[in-house]
């Protein structure tokens, strides 16, 4: 995070959870998409009467020397192997076709640029992000953040009571086994969804960050994150051996057990962040609004995050609890509505929903969002086909063709879900598109990214409409702005993806 793609550095579990999905999930194949089955269609598969082939010795020690007979291959090898094979292969097309040039825009961006550093937090940046636009008109700043510091923290603790409640609820399954394993993988992500910060909100309020601001362990979180995972997987193996011996423990008793481990934990979040204020205590906030006149606020962080609307923007509770999480999962029908299997923070909040729909209508929604002049939260793959220090992002950025002859977007959007290839990484905010006057169709999108101010144009990202289609896969929209076919989607019984799933990777 921070000076990293989001969640970059943990690609080794990724493949392993995508990989692992692949093993007990069928493939359907149809002309618009591919659904993902329960596997019970496997046992109709025949394997292949094959005997694995090694590679043969003649003829991969003779393919370099063959192949660096072509002087544009020499060419290639010289280039490529002394310097980073993505800047070589940039192209200058893409570079001049990716300005900061829209012609819809929404007319307040909000500021400062934030900076999630060392830490997966990007959700929690995008959407204070989001929420800070309604305040900053409100109170007439000139600049404000949002602690995402204060979400963090109870972020944090909530989601290891969600992990102990789980550990004791699927006491009965082996500990090898494939969800308790996933379980027991990442405990305490720092990642998340729109529907947990939600669920934050909704409990703890909102507070500025001047009143919690960034610890060390907030901007650089690995090693608060390996204690807590250390204590919450002992944890976690004392209260399965516990509920696994009914005979020896009365269900009664796993309660005060489970709330002595969560203030342990508490009390280690605590020392390694910081008392945060009491979301249901006054806070005074003193702050000065850009005519330069000094104000104070008395208000408790649950109320403060209730009024945050202005009259210019409706981001106000009432809004926000409407929002919708539109994604474009091609592996399932358009307009099916899709949740994640024991995916979640705050134990009785609100769970992880989806509405999946086609690339149009997800990118029709995001238009009409930015022509209402409200900024958009997205989930993207933001590793693929970008470059941090120009902040472009565009399927042609990089010309594999010429420099490798090879492509690497020889797969489909749900090939590279299905293969491990790609996956929701990082949470953004869309604030302006550029639309073509002649075909109505969006051409790129400005992005404020969480990596401060040295990455891309000051922090901003432009993103080509190409690369939306392909690594784009969730947009959070006002539900009054989708049509009702979209709205009437949340009335269907979901379609429940096991945790391991692609689509339960938090941003």
């Amino acid at each position: 995070m921070g000076g990293q793609p989001s969640k970059s550095s943990e690609t080794a579990a990724r493949e392993k959870a995508t990989a692992g999905g692949r093993g007990t999930m069928g493939v359907r194949e149809e002309e618009d998409y591919v659904e993902v089955g329960d596997g019970n269609e496997k046992g109709r598969l025949r394997g292949l009467n094959r005997k694995a082939e090694g590679l043969p010795l003649e003829d991969v020690a003779s393919l370099p020397a063959d192949m660096l007979r072509d002087p544009k291959n020499r060419l290639a090898l010289s280039a490529l192997s002394s310097a980073d094979p993505r800047h070589v292969l940039t192209s200058p097309s893409a570079q001049v076709a990716d300005q900061q040039i829209y012609n819809i825009r929404i007319p307040f961006e909000g500021g400062p640029m934030t900076n999630q550093r060392s830490s997966g937090r990007c959700w929690l940046f995008a959407s204070t992000n989001v929420f800070r636009v309604a305040l900053m008109k409100k109170y007439r700043l000139e600049s404000f953040e949002l602690s995402q510091a204060y979400l963090f923290y109870w972020d944090k603790l909530e989601k290891a009571n969600w992990f102990l409640e789980q550990a004791i609820d699927t006491a009965s399954e082996d500990l090898d086994s494939r969800l308790v394993q996933r379980l027991m993988g990442d405990p305490v992500s720092d990642g998340g969804q729109w529907d947990m910060v939600y669920n934050l909100v909704d409990k703890y309020g909102l507070v500025p960050q001047t009143l919690y601001p960034d610890s060390w362990n907030a901007r650089q979180s690995s090693v608060l994150n390996a204690i807590v995972k250390n204590k919450l997987r002992e944890f976690a193996l004392r209260l399965r051996k516990m509920a696994r011996d009914p005979g020896q423990t009365a269900p009664a008793m796993l309660s005060p057990v489970k709330s002595g481990m969560m203030h342990e934990i508490q009390k280690m979040m605590t020392l390694l962040l910081g008392q945060p204020p009491k979301p249901t205590d006054a806070f005074a906030w003193q702050y000065r609004d850009r005519a330069g006149q000094a104000h104070e606020l008395s208000v408790t962080p649950r109320d403060f995050a209730r009024d945050i609307s202005s009259a210019e923007f409706r981001v106000n509770a009432a809004v926000i609890e409407g929002m919708m999480s539109l994604v474009h999962d091609p592996r399932h029908e358009p307009l099916s509505l899709l949740t994640v299997s024991r995916l979640g923070n705050v134990v009785g909040g609100r769970g992880v929903s989806y509405v999946n729909v086609d690339m149009d209508t997800l990118k029709s929604a995001c238009v009409e969002m930015l022509k209402a002049g409200l900024p958009v939260f997205f989930g993207c793959d933001v590793g693929q086909f970008s470059d941090k220090a120009s902040g472009i992002m565009d399927t042609a950025l990089y010309d594999y063709d010429v420099g490798l002859g090879a492509s690497l977007l020889g797969m489909t959007k749900a090939q590279r879900l299905l293969a491990g290839e790609s996956q929701m990484t990082h949470a953004m905010v869309l604030t302006a598109v550029h639309v073509d006057g002649q075909t109505g169709k969006p051409v790129r999108w400005r992005v404020q990214n969480s990596w401060g101010t040295d990455a891309g144009d000051k922090g901003w990202f432009v993103m080509s409409d190409a690369w939306m289609d392909e690594f784009v896969y969730q947009a959070v929209i006002d539900a009054r702005l989708c049509s009702n076919e979209v709205r009437d989607v949340a009335k269907k019984k979901a379609m429940v993806l096991p945790l391991w799933d692609p689509m339960g990777a938090l941003a």
